[in-house]
Protein backbone atom coordinates (compact mmCIF):
# COMPACT_ATOMS: atom_id res chain seq x y z
CA UNK A 1 0.00 0.00 0.00
CA UNK A 2 2.87 2.32 0.81
CA UNK A 3 4.31 1.71 -2.60
CA UNK A 4 0.93 2.38 -4.22
CA UNK A 5 0.55 5.64 -2.27
CA UNK A 6 4.01 6.68 -3.35
CA UNK A 7 3.14 5.90 -6.97
CA UNK A 8 -0.11 7.92 -6.74
CA UNK A 9 1.90 10.81 -5.32
CA UNK A 10 4.28 10.68 -8.28
CA UNK A 11 1.40 10.50 -10.72
CA UNK A 12 -0.14 13.56 -9.05
CA UNK A 13 3.13 15.44 -9.26
CA UNK A 14 3.50 14.46 -12.92
CA UNK A 15 -0.08 15.48 -13.65
CA UNK A 16 0.47 18.86 -11.99
CA UNK A 17 3.57 19.36 -14.02
CA UNK A 18 1.63 18.60 -17.19
CA UNK A 19 -0.83 21.41 -16.44
CA UNK A 20 1.92 24.03 -16.64
CA UNK A 21 1.90 26.03 -19.89
CA UNK A 22 4.34 24.68 -22.41
CA UNK A 23 6.29 26.73 -24.93
CA UNK A 24 4.73 25.09 -27.96
CA UNK A 25 2.73 22.11 -29.13
CA UNK A 26 5.75 19.95 -29.88
CA UNK A 27 7.06 20.38 -26.32
CA UNK A 28 3.62 19.52 -24.97
CA UNK A 29 3.47 16.34 -27.03
CA UNK A 30 6.98 15.33 -26.02
CA UNK A 31 6.16 16.01 -22.36
CA UNK A 32 2.99 13.93 -22.59
CA UNK A 33 4.81 11.05 -24.26
CA UNK A 34 7.52 11.25 -21.57
CA UNK A 35 4.93 11.28 -18.82
CA UNK A 36 3.10 8.25 -20.21
CA UNK A 37 6.37 6.41 -20.71
CA UNK A 38 7.44 7.15 -17.16
CA UNK A 39 4.07 6.09 -15.77
CA UNK A 40 4.21 2.83 -17.68
CA UNK A 41 7.70 2.15 -16.34
CA UNK A 42 6.70 2.92 -12.73
CA UNK A 43 3.69 0.61 -13.01
CA UNK A 44 5.96 -2.14 -14.24
CA UNK A 45 8.40 -1.45 -11.35
CA UNK A 46 5.47 -1.96 -8.97
CA UNK A 47 4.72 -5.29 -10.59
CA UNK A 48 1.60 -4.07 -12.40
CA UNK A 49 1.69 -5.34 -15.99
CA UNK A 50 0.57 -2.90 -18.70
CA UNK A 51 -0.76 -4.45 -21.90
CA UNK A 52 -0.89 -1.96 -24.81
CA UNK A 53 -3.66 -2.34 -27.40
CA UNK A 54 -1.15 -2.29 -30.19
CA UNK A 55 0.76 0.36 -32.05
CA UNK A 56 -0.92 2.89 -34.31
CA UNK A 57 -0.26 2.15 -37.99
CA UNK A 58 0.04 5.89 -38.63
CA UNK A 59 2.18 7.27 -35.81
CA UNK A 60 3.61 3.90 -34.68
CA UNK A 61 3.05 4.79 -31.00
CA UNK A 62 1.27 2.56 -28.46
CA UNK A 63 -2.50 2.79 -28.25
CA UNK A 64 -3.67 3.08 -24.63
CA UNK A 65 -7.27 4.29 -25.07
CA UNK A 66 -9.80 3.88 -27.83
CA UNK A 67 -8.61 1.83 -30.77
CA UNK A 68 -9.86 1.28 -34.32
CA UNK A 69 -9.10 -1.98 -36.09
CA UNK A 70 -9.20 -1.59 -39.87
CA UNK A 71 -7.27 -2.74 -42.93
CA UNK A 72 -5.70 -5.45 -40.77
CA UNK A 73 -4.07 -2.88 -38.47
CA UNK A 74 -4.75 -0.81 -35.34
CA UNK A 75 -5.16 2.96 -35.27
CA UNK A 76 -5.68 5.87 -32.95
CA UNK A 77 -9.17 7.11 -33.90
CA UNK A 78 -7.78 10.53 -34.81
CA UNK A 79 -5.15 8.93 -37.07
CA UNK A 80 -7.53 6.79 -39.12
CA UNK A 81 -8.28 9.32 -41.87
CA UNK A 82 -9.42 9.46 -45.50
CA UNK A 83 -6.48 9.18 -47.87
CA UNK A 84 -7.94 11.94 -50.08
CA UNK A 85 -9.55 14.62 -47.90
CA UNK A 86 -7.57 13.75 -44.75
CA UNK A 87 -10.72 14.01 -42.64
CA UNK A 88 -11.04 11.66 -39.65
CA UNK A 89 -13.07 8.56 -40.53
CA UNK A 90 -13.42 7.25 -37.01
CA UNK A 91 -16.17 4.63 -36.82
CA UNK A 92 -17.93 5.85 -39.99
CA UNK A 93 -18.23 3.53 -43.03
CA UNK A 94 -15.26 3.62 -45.37
CA UNK A 95 -13.96 2.00 -48.55
CA UNK A 96 -10.57 0.40 -49.15
CA UNK A 97 -8.61 0.64 -52.37
CA UNK A 98 -5.02 -0.52 -52.84
CA UNK A 99 -4.63 -0.80 -49.08
CA UNK A 100 -5.78 2.79 -48.45
CA UNK A 101 -8.92 4.02 -46.70
CA UNK A 102 -11.37 6.51 -48.26
CA UNK A 103 -14.51 8.13 -46.90
CA UNK A 104 -17.68 7.27 -48.82
CA UNK A 105 -17.92 10.65 -50.56
CA UNK A 106 -14.36 10.66 -51.89
CA UNK A 107 -14.36 6.99 -52.86
CA UNK A 108 -17.45 7.38 -55.06
CA UNK A 109 -16.12 10.64 -56.48
CA UNK A 110 -12.77 9.10 -57.39
CA UNK A 111 -13.55 5.51 -58.31
CA UNK A 112 -17.27 4.80 -58.83
CA UNK A 113 -18.53 4.41 -62.44
CA UNK A 114 -20.14 7.51 -63.94
CA UNK A 115 -23.61 7.70 -65.44
CA UNK A 116 -23.47 8.32 -69.19
CA UNK A 117 -26.53 10.60 -68.90
CA UNK A 118 -25.89 12.80 -65.83
CA UNK A 119 -22.13 12.13 -65.31
CA UNK A 120 -22.68 11.71 -61.56
CA UNK A 121 -21.11 8.77 -59.68
CA UNK A 122 -23.25 5.64 -59.48
CA UNK A 123 -23.33 4.62 -55.81
CA UNK A 124 -26.08 1.98 -55.87
CA UNK A 125 -27.49 -0.06 -58.74
CA UNK A 126 -25.64 0.25 -62.04
CA UNK A 127 -26.93 -0.58 -65.51
CA UNK A 128 -24.45 -1.39 -68.27
CA UNK A 129 -25.51 -0.87 -71.90
CA UNK A 130 -23.98 0.37 -75.15
CA UNK A 131 -20.49 0.03 -73.57
CA UNK A 132 -21.39 2.61 -70.91
CA UNK A 133 -22.77 2.70 -67.36
CA UNK A 134 -26.05 4.34 -66.32
CA UNK A 135 -28.27 4.99 -63.35
CA UNK A 136 -31.23 2.64 -64.12
CA UNK A 137 -33.64 5.59 -64.06
CA UNK A 138 -31.48 7.51 -66.57
CA UNK A 139 -31.44 4.84 -69.29
CA UNK A 140 -34.51 5.70 -71.36
CA UNK A 141 -35.72 6.17 -74.93
CA UNK A 142 -34.03 9.11 -76.66
CA UNK A 143 -37.32 10.03 -78.35
CA UNK A 144 -40.20 9.53 -75.91
CA UNK A 145 -38.23 9.52 -72.63
CA UNK A 146 -39.82 6.29 -71.33
CA UNK A 147 -37.66 3.91 -69.28
CA UNK A 148 -37.18 0.62 -71.12
CA UNK A 149 -39.24 -2.38 -70.07
CA UNK A 150 -38.86 -6.09 -70.67
CA UNK A 151 -38.82 -5.64 -74.46
CA UNK A 152 -35.39 -3.97 -74.26
CA UNK A 153 -34.16 -1.26 -76.59
CA UNK A 154 -32.80 -0.62 -80.07
CA UNK A 155 -29.70 1.42 -80.85
CA UNK A 156 -29.29 3.94 -83.65
CA UNK A 157 -26.42 6.44 -84.00
CA UNK A 158 -25.29 5.61 -80.44
CA UNK A 159 -28.70 6.50 -79.00
CA UNK A 160 -31.19 4.07 -77.39
CA UNK A 161 -34.82 3.88 -78.56
CA UNK A 162 -37.86 1.88 -77.49
CA UNK A 163 -39.19 -0.57 -80.07
CA UNK A 164 -42.20 1.57 -80.97
CA UNK A 165 -40.20 4.72 -81.70
CA UNK A 166 -37.36 2.86 -83.39
CA UNK A 167 -39.73 1.20 -85.87
CA UNK A 168 -41.66 4.42 -86.46
CA UNK A 169 -38.51 6.47 -87.06
CA UNK A 170 -36.08 4.12 -88.78
CA UNK A 171 -37.84 1.04 -90.22
CA UNK A 172 -38.52 1.06 -93.98
CA UNK A 173 -42.06 2.18 -94.79
CA UNK A 174 -44.47 0.20 -96.96
CA UNK A 175 -45.04 1.78 -100.38
CA UNK A 176 -48.74 1.03 -100.01
CA UNK A 177 -49.82 1.92 -96.47
CA UNK A 178 -46.72 3.86 -95.31
CA UNK A 179 -46.54 1.79 -92.11
CA UNK A 180 -43.27 0.19 -90.91
CA UNK A 181 -42.33 -3.09 -92.60
CA UNK A 182 -41.30 -5.47 -89.82
CA UNK A 183 -41.17 -9.01 -91.19
CA UNK A 184 -42.23 -10.42 -94.57
CA UNK A 185 -41.99 -7.93 -97.38
CA UNK A 186 -41.78 -7.54 -101.14
CA UNK A 187 -39.26 -5.35 -102.88
CA UNK A 188 -40.47 -3.61 -106.05
CA UNK A 189 -40.27 -0.20 -107.70
CA UNK A 190 -37.31 0.81 -105.49
CA UNK A 191 -39.25 0.38 -102.25
CA UNK A 192 -40.62 -2.31 -99.95
CA UNK A 193 -44.20 -3.48 -99.48
CA UNK A 194 -46.27 -5.60 -97.14
CA UNK A 195 -47.32 -8.55 -99.34
CA UNK A 196 -50.98 -7.66 -98.78
CA UNK A 197 -50.36 -4.05 -99.81
CA UNK A 198 -48.72 -4.80 -103.17
CA UNK A 199 -51.92 -4.83 -105.29
CA UNK A 200 -53.37 -3.11 -108.34
CA UNK A 201 -54.05 0.55 -107.65
CA UNK A 202 -57.56 0.30 -109.17
CA UNK A 203 -59.02 -3.16 -108.57
CA UNK A 204 -56.81 -4.04 -105.55
CA UNK A 205 -56.19 -7.54 -106.85
CA UNK A 206 -52.83 -9.18 -106.17
CA UNK A 207 -50.47 -10.00 -108.99
CA UNK A 208 -50.84 -13.76 -109.06
CA UNK A 209 -48.81 -14.05 -112.26
CA UNK A 210 -45.93 -12.17 -110.66
CA UNK A 211 -46.04 -9.39 -113.27
CA UNK A 212 -47.36 -5.87 -112.93
CA UNK A 213 -47.28 -2.52 -114.70
CA UNK A 214 -46.00 0.68 -113.17
CA UNK A 215 -47.64 4.05 -113.74
CA UNK A 216 -46.94 7.22 -111.73
CA UNK A 217 -45.15 5.23 -109.04
CA UNK A 218 -48.04 2.80 -108.48
CA UNK A 219 -48.50 -0.82 -109.58
CA UNK A 220 -51.42 -1.85 -111.80
CA UNK A 221 -52.67 -5.01 -113.40
CA UNK A 222 -52.43 -5.12 -117.19
CA UNK A 223 -56.10 -4.25 -117.77
CA UNK A 224 -56.17 -1.15 -115.58
CA UNK A 225 -52.74 -0.03 -116.71
CA UNK A 226 -53.92 0.07 -120.33
CA UNK A 227 -57.23 1.59 -119.27
CA UNK A 228 -55.42 4.50 -117.65
CA UNK A 229 -53.12 4.79 -120.65
CA UNK A 230 -56.11 4.73 -123.01
CA UNK A 231 -54.80 1.66 -124.83
CA UNK A 232 -57.76 -0.69 -124.44
CA UNK A 233 -59.28 -1.87 -127.66
CA UNK A 234 -62.63 -0.16 -128.21
CA UNK A 235 -63.84 -3.24 -130.00
CA UNK A 236 -63.02 -6.05 -127.52
CA UNK A 237 -62.11 -4.14 -124.37
CA UNK A 238 -58.76 -5.88 -124.03
CA UNK A 239 -55.31 -4.30 -123.83
CA UNK A 240 -53.51 -3.47 -127.06
CA UNK A 241 -49.90 -4.59 -126.89
CA UNK A 242 -48.97 -4.67 -130.59
CA UNK A 243 -50.24 -2.85 -133.66
CA UNK A 244 -52.95 -0.32 -133.04
CA UNK A 245 -55.47 1.63 -135.08
CA UNK A 246 -56.69 5.00 -133.84
CA UNK A 247 -60.05 6.18 -135.08
CA UNK A 248 -62.97 8.25 -133.79
CA UNK A 249 -61.03 9.05 -130.62
CA UNK A 250 -60.53 5.39 -129.77
CA UNK A 251 -57.95 2.67 -130.30
CA UNK A 252 -58.53 -0.72 -131.87
CA UNK A 253 -56.76 -3.97 -132.51
CA UNK A 254 -56.46 -4.04 -136.30
CA UNK A 255 -58.64 -7.17 -136.46
CA UNK A 256 -61.33 -5.52 -134.35
CA UNK A 257 -61.64 -2.43 -136.49
CA UNK A 258 -64.47 -3.78 -138.65
CA UNK A 259 -67.64 -2.74 -140.45
CA UNK A 260 -70.52 -2.63 -137.97
CA UNK A 261 -72.81 -4.31 -140.50
CA UNK A 262 -70.84 -6.91 -142.43
CA UNK A 263 -68.02 -7.26 -139.86
CA UNK A 264 -65.42 -7.07 -142.61
CA UNK A 265 -62.06 -5.79 -141.38
CA UNK A 266 -61.56 -2.26 -142.50
CA UNK A 267 -58.25 -2.21 -144.26
CA UNK A 268 -55.95 0.73 -144.66
CA UNK A 269 -58.13 2.82 -142.39
CA UNK A 270 -60.72 3.49 -145.09
CA UNK A 271 -64.15 3.63 -143.47
CA UNK A 272 -67.32 5.66 -143.13
CA UNK A 273 -68.80 6.74 -139.81
CA UNK A 274 -72.43 6.98 -138.79
CA UNK A 275 -73.79 7.32 -135.22
CA UNK A 276 -70.35 6.54 -133.77
CA UNK A 277 -70.12 3.29 -135.75
CA UNK A 278 -67.79 2.33 -138.57
CA UNK A 279 -68.91 0.95 -141.91
CA UNK A 280 -67.21 -0.13 -145.06
CA UNK A 281 -68.00 1.98 -148.12
CA UNK A 282 -70.34 -0.64 -149.66
CA UNK A 283 -72.45 -1.16 -146.53
CA UNK A 284 -72.60 2.54 -145.80
CA UNK A 285 -73.97 3.18 -149.35
CA UNK A 286 -76.60 0.47 -148.93
CA UNK A 287 -77.68 1.47 -145.44
CA UNK A 288 -77.50 5.19 -145.82
CA UNK A 289 -78.34 6.09 -149.43
CA UNK A 290 -78.16 9.70 -150.32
Amino acid sequence: MAQLSEMQSKVSVTADASRKPSPDKQDHTASLDSMLGGLEQELQDLGIATVPKGHCASCEKPIAGKVIHALGQSWHPEHFICNHCKEEIGSSPFFERNGLAYCSKDYHHLFSPRCAYCAAPIVDKVLTAMDQTWHPEHFFCSHCGEVFGAEGFHEKDKKPYCRKDFLAMFSPKCGGCNRPVLENYLSAMNTVWHPECFVCGDCFSSFSSGSFFELDGRPFCELHYHQRRGTLCYGCGQPITGRCISAMGHKFHPEHFVCAFCLTQLSKGIFREQNNKTYCQLCFTKLFPQ
